[in-house]
């Protein structure tokens, strides 16, 4: 068959996929995949790794290394076509997954090598790898009844298509909405990267003056810095009611229904497998115990942080009564004011500081740390095929010479290309036939793109969300395991993967770091040690905040998958709402719909587990505390959390590998010092 979605030497030939392509690139890899499993199980007495399990990996890569590119293209470049071939293969995937899950010989077999003595002289890697296998087939349903695995069979197909509509109303309802400005006047207080980009969208459309979107490079300026109150108005109501009941295009990509579908079929699935609720099934992959520890972490993160938070909030409406004379501070206002007060507070804004960020050498100071922290090198190749002409790609060399990972750079907001930022993988590391086969990651983000000829000047915010991803990729890329179903971020309890992201953040933040690459575009100088001073001051600034913003979020998610078992009538708003009143300082309008592009939990990885993002940040906060202890290079430690996070991927316990690095359980202290937020 000639379809470059087969062809698995090297990386995915992006000129050459279309989207007829991907349909018949998954039925033949799933019908292939479906006679390697019965010639496999003919005969189970005498299966071992290389046989059996290895077989299987093999199946799993092959099937991976085709969906991949289909489902990223869907992702960075969507269109009518791309979107029906991957809605196409959606129930064919999720009926394989289940069939694999669920099949009773395949079980056995596994059990079999678990209880034999050729378990015993398997590698740490390998027996994880077993452990999961099992822990995942009871996670199908593997000990389901016949017509119960029938229910599972069409609830798990419900469920991915359900999630897929749910980020594509979301995608269509951004990129719907559009407002444009003839009148100059009417955009006074907005920076000129803010006015260029607005003018180059209108001109890309063939209008006059100035056009704005819901894209998050167009929209945060306009709240930010905008004078016009009416505008801020206007776009902050267009977003909070995307893909909702309400707004501009009220009931057109409205997820209010697909929210409560998904929902019950969640509940339905764990209650299936014998789960109180969603939430319960969903720590069975997790570090956490039990809900109860989960609430109760983020309830005490909440006690310690709502004080300061009120403060801070208590501070920002004395701000704005006494220099605008405004007794209400509505919601659109207050990343405006904000705003004002951090410059009038600390004589420095996220546009002040975009100049020492043009985004080349924000690459390159990225690429730089890393050498320092690992003994790696970076460098960019450009004989690869790309999705789009911004995308670059980079390989990671090891000490020797060799070529260890690559990765593909996408880092500019477009249209077609979902919001938000992450890093995926494009092909994973594993052992075949005695070669290693290198990792690949996709690193994704929606940046200002550049301006004309000029680059792109990130602000200190987009260079935090950039090392973030990278974190995400180097563990992916750094893996030193063999075997893929534990080899990166697989097989990584999922409130553990965000420690390696949310780590490589600190360097943001260090002078040291910061001048390896923090040039002035015009001067070339580094950022000041006066400039610094107030951007380190102003650090802190609103961070109970930001806090409380995020337990909200962690909070409204882990209750709603775990009440909703027993209140299937529950009223997604009313908890919302109820969450509010106990942790957040700001309460929105009631027109706000944030649930509906709610996509972490709706369409992502994240349901009953957005507190992932909090529970990694207390790993996180306390492995930097060792660098800041020792030294921000140094190379012993950045050696240590190499060897013991990095490389080792999913194949041991998270809390174990944490021990072995900082040498005692972690603490939430180092959190609360990074947050300015006393313990």
């Amino acid at each position: 068959m000639n379809n470059p979605l087969l062809n698995m030497a090297g990386l995915p030939n992006f000129d050459s996929i279309k989207a007829n392509h991907i349909e018949p690139a998954i039925d033949h890899l799933i019908s292939n995949n479906r006679s390697e499993v019965k010639s496999i199980l003919e005969d189970i007495t005498d299966l071992n790794w290389d046989s059996f399990v290895q077989v299987l990996e093999d199946m799993d890569d092959q099937l991976n290394r085709a969906w991949s590119p289909a489902s990223h293209l869907h992702s960075v470049a969507d269109n009518d076509e791309l979107r029906k071939a991957y809605n196409a293969c959606l129930p064919k995937l999720s009926d394989y997954s289940t069939e694999m899950g669920q099949n009773v010989e395949l079980f056995k077999a596994f059990e079999n090598l678990a209880n034999s003595e050729k378990y015993n002289s398997l590698s740490n890697a390998q027996k994880k790898i077993i452990e999961n296998s099992l822990r995942d087939f009871r996670l199908s349903g593997i000990d389901l009844d016949a017509e119960s695995k029938e229910k599972y069979k069409a609830i798990q197909q419900k469920l991915s298509r359900l999630q897929t509509k749910f980020e594509e109303n979301l995608l269509d309802a951004t990129y719907a909405w559009k407002k444009p400005i003839t009148d100059k006047k009417e955009l006074s207080g907005l920076p000129d990267t803010a006015l260029a980009l607005a003018e180059q969208a209108a001109k890309n459309e063939n209008q006059q003056g100035w056009l704005f979107t819901l894209e998050f490079p167009s929209y945060m300026p306009v709240m930010q810095y905008a004078d016009n109150s009416e505008l801020r108005k206007e776009m902050y109501h267009a977003y909070v009611t995307r893909a909702s009941d309400l707004g501009p295009n009220a009931g057109q990509w409205d997820n209010s229904n697909n929210m409560y579908e998904i929902l019950k079929l969640r509940t339905d699935k764990a209650r299936m497998l014998g789960f109180e609720s969603y939430a319960h099934y969903s720590l069975a992959t997790k570090m956490a115990e039990n809900p109860e520890e989960v609430i109760n972490f983020l309830t005490d993160l909440a006690n310690k942080s709502i004080t300061h938070a009120q403060k801070e909030f208590e501070e920002l409406k004395n701000y704005v009564k006494e220099t605008a004379n405004i007794d209400t501070l509505e919601a659109w206002d207050v990343a405006y004011y904000s705003e004002k007060l951090r410059q009038e507070k600390f004589d420095i804004s996220q546009e002040a500081l975009r100049p020492y960020f043009p985004v080349n050498q924000v690459i390159e100071g990225l690429f730089a740390i890393t050498e320092k922290l690992y003994d790696v090198t970076i460098h960019r190749r450009e004989d690869i095929s790309i999705w789009h002409e911004d995308v670059l790609y980079f390989e990671i060399y090891g000490n020797s010479g060799n070529v260890k990972a690559g990765f593909y750079l996408d880092l500019y907001a477009r249209q077609n290309k979902r919001g938000g930022a992450w890093m995926d993988e494009c092909i994973v590391r594993r052992k075949s036939n005695k070669n290693i086969q290198n990792p690949v990651a996709y690193l994704t983000c929606n940046f200002t793109p550049p301006i004309g000829n000029d680059a792109s000047l990130l602000t200190h915010d987009e260079v935090t969300t950039l090392f973030h991803e990278f974190g995400h990729g180097l563990h992916h890329m750094l893996t030193q395991v063999d075997y893929s179903g534990v080899a990166g971020i697989n097989g990584v309890p999922w409130d553990a993967v965000e420690l390696p992201s949310q780590f490589m953040e600190n360097w943001c933040w260090e002078k040291e770091a910061l001048d390896l690459f923090a040039r002035h575009v015009k001067t070339g100088e580094v950022i000041s040690e006066e400039l610094y001073t107030k951007m380190n001051n102003a650090r802190t600034f609103q961070s109970g905040m930001q806090m409380v913003r995020q337990l909200e979020f962690a909070i409204f998610d882990f209750r709603l998958h775990l009440e909703f078992a027993n209140n299937p009538c529950l009223n997604i708003q009313d908890l919302l709402n109820e969450v509010r009143r106990e942790v957040a300082v700001i309460i929105p309008p009631d027109f706000n719909r944030f649930q509906h592009s709610f996509s972490h939990i709706f369409a992502g990885g994240y349901a009953a587990g957005y507190y992932s993002y909090k529970w990694a940040e207390v790993l996180s906060a306390d492995a930097f505390s060792k660098f800041e202890e020792k030294g921000i290079f140094d190379k012993t430690t950045g050696r240590e959390f190499l060897q013991t996070i990095l490389e080792q991927g999913g194949s041991r316990e998270p809390m174990e590998l944490f021990i072995e690095f900082r040498g005692r359980k972690p603490s939430i202290e180092p959190l609360l010092r990074h947050s300015g937020i006393a313990a």
